[in-house]
């Protein structure tokens, strides 16, 4: 059976590299990733992990899909993709000296069955940063 990843993340290729895995096919799935009104992380990652198996695997009915999406946490707020250089600095003043979660919602689409679908957690403690290793980072 066909393996089809639903990312267009080169380091969700490489963990599957590590691991001796290598899909037959990359079909990023083109869904809206915005979290919807009140909903906390957890529910978050797990949500567009689904969405995005669902998408791909509608178009590849035949393959497993496998998905995947991970969200920085702080508490329940949700932490925005970083795209440029004053969002990173934000989140980097924001992370300094505190605990949050790194959240990884994954799912797996195989033909005939139900979606399934797993979270992994990590809690990550940040020393507080100067100015200058923001700066660097």
């Amino acid at each position: 059976m066909r393996l089809v990843l639903a990312s267009a993340s080169p380091r969700r290729l490489d963990l599957l590299a590590r691991i001796g895995v290598v899909p037959d096919a990359v079909r990023p799935a083109d869904i809206n990733e915005e979290p919807l009104k009140g909903e906390f992380p957890r529910p978050h990652a797990l949500r567009l992990a689904a969405e995005k198996a669902a998408a791909v695997a509608a178009k590849e009915p035949d393959a497993l899909v496998l998905a995947a999406d991970t969200v920085v946490a702080v508490g329940r707020r949700i932490l925005p993709k970083v795209e440029d250089e004053a969002t990173l600095r934000a989140c980097m003043k924001l992370l300094s000296g505190r605990r949050h979660k790194v959240l990884t919602g994954v799912a797996l689409a195989a033909p005939g069955q139900k979606l399934r679908t797993r979270l992994v957690e990590t809690v990550i403690a940040m020393k507080a940063l100067s100015a200058e290793e923001i700066d660097y980072y």
